[in-house]
């Protein structure tokens, strides 16, 4: 276990827990304090007679505290994490308490019975005949939905481009709701980002217009939905907004097992919800997955994945025509501690996979990758992610001087997102240790 203070403050749901965690990760502030194969845990004196129990779960670093803190992690889950991060020499293996055991042991049954659940569903039987009426209406809804939005796209071609900045979001945010009440949710999400685009970046115009394309190409699919390939419509259902819940994925998905290693993770929030993407890749198979959660407003995410972490678990993907998307079957099992990537990639490499993916599946928005011996260069006022044999991509509006002063200027291994246009940094190894270059990676400054 060879965890980093900025992985650790990754974790934090705020600056303030993350500060407050640092705080506390003093030996004096722990009577108690202990580790297992499958657990780290430790009693914290608060200000109360009775110290706070702190367990932490080594598979996927899922913490439970007896404070009060609505927060998760709490600060003391924080400071116990920080303080085996720091001195691990302080944590030395024993015995589970009963506590901590028993925490374990109802986490691994909450998991069987969520399988058994799935599984008792798929073998129910089915009014096929009401569920074929439910999906009639609902296809004829967003169809209606999505003859509206071609007749918006037709008025900003007719109307031209150039006047876009002037308008404001008003126009995408009432395309975007006309969406949302035809039940086409995603594709109600792509319009109101759209907004952005006008008179932002210099290229906007290209960008926006092949958006614009990608919405169009969206629209003709569904019209001929019933003569794509089975994988096909199921990625352009997820595009528009349809799901499918996580117990019809348990049921129907082939798991694949492998030893995970959380390559990065990434944040997006707005004013309506915040949405967490974990990539990781399996240390055999070299497949990429993607673990999405959505919380709103303060809410916690419903789980905790440790970016720089390893498990050996199973996972469901989520059907489509390049399964990416996956969940967790079952329980994960702690795995050694990884020091290093085990798939490197150079630019062209990353872009070759980004163009038969989207050959692939035409709705995918984003590809993770680790790319090989990346350094950040700051050039004509835009900074851009360089390997040695000069191949470089731009890299997502934000401030990368810590990245640059934490790597030494050293090329480096990286976690990536590529979103089409620019690179969003995700996380490095040095030393055998992972750090973090997300939004959460400078809390620690």
């Amino acid at each position: 276990m060879q965890l980093t203070e900025q992985q650790v403050l990754a974790l934090a749901p705020d600056s303030g827990s993350a500060g407050n965690g640092k705080k506390l990760a003093q030996a004096k502030n722990w009577p108690t304090l202990g580790r297992s194969t499958r657990a780290l845990w430790g009693e914290c004196q608060g200000s109360g007679s009775k110290p706070y129990q702190v367990r932490v779960d080594l598979a996927d670093y899922a913490s439970k505290c007896s404070c009060p803190s609505f927060k998760f992690p709490c600060k003391h889950a924080i400071g116990l994490l920080v303080l085996t991060a720091n001195q691990p020499g302080l944590v030395q293996e024993n015995g589970e308490p009963e506590w901590v055991g028993d925490w374990l042991d109802k986490r691994g049954e909450t998991a069987a019975k969520k399988e058994a659940k799935a599984a008792a569903k798929a073998e129910a039987p089915v009014d096929e005949a009401a569920q074929q009426k439910r999906a009639a209406k609902r296809n004829e809804r967003v169809g209606d939905g999505l003859a509206a939005l071609q007749l918006w796209l037709e008025d900003q071609m007719r109307n031209g481009l150039a006047r876009l900045p002037a308008e404001g979001p008003g126009l995408f945010e009432q395309q975007a709701a006309r969406l949302v009440d035809a039940q086409a949710a995603t594709l109600a999400g792509r319009v109101r980002a759209l907004a952005d685009l006008p008179g932002g970046p210099a290229d906007w115009p290209q960008q926006l217009l092949s958006e614009l394309g990608r919405l169009a190409l969206t629209i003709r699919a569904f019209e001929r939905i019933d003569s794509l390939p089975p994988e096909l419509q199921h990625s352009l259902r997820a595009a528009v907004g349809f799901t499918v819940k996580e117990e019809d994925v348990l049921a129907a998905a082939t798991p694949q097992r492998d030893e995970w290693l959380v390559i990065g993770q990434a944040l997006d929030e707005d004013e309506r919800v915040r949405v967490q993407r974990s990539w990781l890749q399996g240390r055999h198979s070299g497949q990429i997955a993607l673990l999405l959660q959505f919380a709103v407003g303060t809410q916690p995410f419903a789980q905790r994945w440790l970016p720089g972490s390893s498990f050996a678990a199973e996972l469901a993907f989520w059907p489509g025509a390049l399964p990416q998307r996956a969940m967790l079957k079952g329980t994960a099992e702690p795995a050694a501690a990884p020091t290093a990537f085990t798939h490197r990639h150079s630019i062209d490499s990353l872009l070759q996979h980004a163009a038969q993916a989207l050959a692939s599946q035409p709705w995918l928005e984003r590809v993770a990758l680790v790319l090989a011996d990346l350094v950040p260069v700051h050039q004509n006022e835009r900074w851009y992610a360089v390997q040695p044999d000069g191949q470089a991509l731009p890299l997502a509006a934000g401030d990368y001087w810590h990245w640059l002063a934490m790597g030494g200027g050293v090329p480096r291994d990286t976690a990536v997102e590529w979103d089409g246009h620019t690179l969003r940094p995700l996380g490095w190894f040095a030393d055998g240790r992972y750090y973090p270059l997300g939004e959460q990676a400078t809390w620690n400054n």
